[in-house]
């Protein structure tokens, strides 16, 4: 059962968080105050009144409007076509509606220009859109799931500015998140639920996140330092002034990858930093195989690979974590043992020979449903039916299982909860002490600072500098990735990972045993 005995007063005027680990029951109870589907008992009120939704649209009709994780915007339409899409007898489709989102978007401080193009926005400006678009229906409870997952320390400090503005005007938050730091900062009052139930609520102000952690999985709130190194000085994968050119929709040719060079020794997690949309998701497609480069070349445990197509190179020891785990990571409507042949349906033991093993494939589903704690009720139900903790989980165990080379891990753990958190970053230092090499990329920069034994900020399609995660701060990394200038920051070949061979220990404190 998803949900039971689920108990949650929410006070007008206030942001509301909700913690509970993946497959706690948290997205099923938003479905249901959001018209998504409806509960089999138990009762919901509005301002008092009872209410029962059948549908989105009624939910919205009370004032309700939830902006999701996966933002559900078109690329090719402007913030105006977006926000009236399906609502046009509000306000029109012409200047009534655009001389209306100006008066939300300033009420609010959202700083959002109706005519802009989605494509051309960073991910914090669409993230307001999303908000936009809700109030603009006429929302007075907005339900933000996982609303700070990718974005920067300076971004969540202006989104946690905009909640404020909506809680002064009277406006509700319900405030979905795993980063128990933010939900202490921004919430005035938190619901922890445990496997379908709640089991308590918590004053922020007298509350840490250990005891929040502690309520959510019974465990201490982990941490991803590393202390000890493992880089060797044989290199694993070597990128060579790779170039990547695109033609954007007014016909202008701009470089997407400028010149990206960097080395990642076995034994060596390499982490890079940046506001998404700096060319991250193009690097890790030129690594994999899955766009042409202009120029560069590619070097995998010393064989070229810059022709190879991506089934060779999976097969040769590359793995993935994709950062949209839906659209790569994913076949939705799939059970999930064909989920866990996905990308690996020549390697054993999902193959034998020239056949598919699917008997093979099934048992060795099981055994990651059991090693990754995938909350399923079994192998046969579709991908879809999982939180998406839970289906980032089974990514993790089936591209670990062939024991790879290089593992390249985009946003390892988004969207999961503390100890699914603490489980995949053990995985990846295991890994690593057994020789993988790891291209990190991550919008947690905790995360980053923690695990990598190299740092590398990029920004607009290059390599702009070189940080050392053991001086470097959140906010110095946070801004470098913005373009500023921060300590502790340097050009690259500074500290860049060419020069973070087997002696490295030598350099870094954490390699001492010492804590930072």
């Amino acid at each position: 059962m998803a949900n039971h005995d689920i108990d949650i007063t929410v006070s007008r005027g206030t942001v509301h968080a909700l913690v509970g680990e993946n497959g706690a029951g948290k997205s099923t109870l938003m479905k249901i105050l959001y018209g998504m589907q409806k509960p089999d008992e138990g009762t919901i009120s509005v301002d008092g009144e009872l209410v029962s939704f059948g549908s989105p649209g009624d939910a919205i009709g009370r004032g309700i409007g939830m902006v999701h994780q996966h933002f559900m915007l078109a690329d090719y339409l402007t913030v105006l076509e977006n926000v009236v899409l399906g609502s046009e007898k509000l306000h029109g489709i012409g200047d009534r509606a655009r001389a209306k989102i100006k008066e939300i978007s300033d009420a609010y401080g959202l700083g959002v220009r109706p005519d802009a193009v989605v494509e051309d926005l960073g991910v914090a400006d669409r993230q307001r859109v999303e908000i936009l678009k809700v109030l603009y229906r006429g929302a007075r409870t907005l339900i933000l799931d996982e609303p700070t997952a990718v974005l920067v320390p300076q971004e969540v400090d202006a989104l946690f500015d905009n909640l404020r503005e909506l809680k002064a005007e009277g406006l509700t938050v319900i405030f979905i998140s795993h980063k128990l730091g933010e939900v202490l900062s921004v919430a005035d009052e938190i619901t922890v639920i445990r496997r379908g139930t709640t089991v308590g609520t918590a004053d922020p102000a007298h509350t840490t996140s250990k005891q929040l952690a502690e309520l959510m999985v019974g465990s201490e709130l982990p941490s991803p330092e590393t202390r000890e190194s493992t880089v060797t000085d044989i290199p694993m994968l070597t990128v060579e002034d790779l170039r990547l050119t695109a033609t954007d929709p007014d016909g202008v040719v701009r470089a997407v990858l400028d010149g990206i060079t960097f080395t990642i020794h076995k034994g060596e997690v390499l982490g890079i930093a940046g506001v998404e949309g700096n060319g991250q998701s193009e690097l890790v497609d030129a690594i994999m195989g899955m766009r042409t480069l202009d120029t560069g070349s590619l070097t995998l445990d010393g064989a070229d690979i810059s022709q190879a197509a991506t089934r060779k190179r999976r097969e040769d020891g590359m793995a993935v974590i994709p950062e949209d785990r839906h659209r790569h990571g994913l076949l939705l409507d799939a059970p999930l043992w064909e989920n866990r042949m996905l990308g690996h349906v020549t390697e054993k033991p999902n193959s034998k020979g020239a056949f598919l093993d699917l008997k093979a494939a099934r048992a060795d589903t099981e055994r990651i449903v059991r090693e990754y704690d995938v909350r399923t009720p079994g192998i046969e139900v579709t991908a879809a039916s999982l939180s998406g903790g839970n289906q980032q989980k089974l990514i993790v165990g089936r591209e670990m299982s062939h024991h790879p080379k290089l593992l390249i891990a985009a946003h390892p753990t988004r969207g999961v909860d503390v100890g699914a958190q603490a489980q995949i970053w053990d995985q990846i230092r295991e890994a690593r002490h057994e020789g993988l090499a790891v291209l990190l990329i991550s919008a947690d920069l905790d995360e980053l600072i923690g695990l990598s034994d190299t740092l590398r900020v990029m920004y607009r399609g290059m390599l702009v500098a070189d940080a050392d995660p053991a001086a470097v701060t959140p906010e110095e990394l946070g801004s470098a990735m913005t373009g500023a200038a921060a300590g502790h920051l340097e050009s690259p070949g500074g500290t860049g990972s060419e020069d973070s061979g087997a002696d490295s220990s030598e350099t870094d404190p954490r390699h001492g045993g010492e804590d930072r």
